[in-house]
């Protein structure tokens, strides 16, 4: 019993600091009003910065315990909202739907993204010091970011969709990209891939892809069946890894 109120204070008391730095920043997209997650404590004000893109459903714990563990690291770290109040799906196919539009109308996901990356700099961010990662849907918009060139120094897509449209033609990539594939990622076929890096090497990317054996769709997710430890532990240090390189 003494043990079990030791583990319930400090779990209540890592909550409670947790609380103390993690802010609900609200901002817009003309009428349509965005909130999204920071955590913007760190050692120095000019620290670096991570902004997470979340996967299909929004805002999940996946991005919220990211964001936790890399504030821990020494980055200040914003939540994008992609999706916005009023939109967020509850079940699948309304988030495969919704998820399925932004990949559709590419320039809207991009622009959700670059309000995002906005948002943060006002909040604090180091322009100049700023990297994306996305997981899942928000893996896709890693890309997107990477594609349109935004103004950040990496771009990390975790069991992200690798296709675009195929009308759309390849173009320079200026920043760094590192792709964590699943190796049984389903939803992912091999012209994706292929089509991928041929995008990246015409676009004289500086890239990595990563491919994660014995591994499904949504690898790194506790939340997940396909959850595979071992392998979610390595993307979490080749993650930390490619952070360390583009941010310091």
């Amino acid at each position: 019993m003494k043990n079990l109120f030791t583990i319930l204070f400090i779990v209540m008391n890592l909550t409670y600091g947790y609380s103390q730095t993690y802010k609900e920043v609200l901002y817009q997209d003309n009428s349509q009003k965005l909130k999204g997650l920071a955590l913007l404590s760190s050692s120095s004000a000019e620290a670096p910065g991570v902004l997470i893109l979340p996967a299909w459903k929004g805002i999940d714990q996946e991005a919220k315990d990211a964001a936790v563990a890399l504030n821990k690291q020494g980055y200040k770290v914003f939540i994008a909202d992609i999706y916005g109040e009023g939109n967020i799906p509850q079940d699948n196919a309304t988030a495969g739907k919704l998820a399925g539009q932004y990949k559709s109308d590419f320039k809207a996901y991009q622009h959700r993204i670059q309000l995002a990356l906005d948002e943060f700099i006002r909040q604090g961010a180091n322009a100049n010091k700023i990297a994306v990662i996305g997981y899942c849907f928000g893996g896709t918009g890693a890309l997107e970011v990477a594609r349109a060139n935004m103004k950040v120094v990496g771009a990390v897509s975790i069991h992200g969709g690798l296709a675009k449209a195929a009308d759309r033609p390849n173009g320079p990539i200026e920043t760094k990209v590192l792709v964590q594939h699943p190796a049984e990622d389903k939803s992912v076929s091999k012209a994706d891939y292929d089509n991928l890096e041929k995008e990246l090497k015409e676009g004289k990317a500086d890239y990595q892809i990563i491919t994660y054996a014995n591994s499904g769709h949504t690898f790194t997710n506790p939340a997940s069946g396909d959850y595979n430890p071992v392998m979610a532990k390595r993307a979490w240090n080749h993650l930390l890894m490619f952070l360390k390189e583009v941010l310091e």
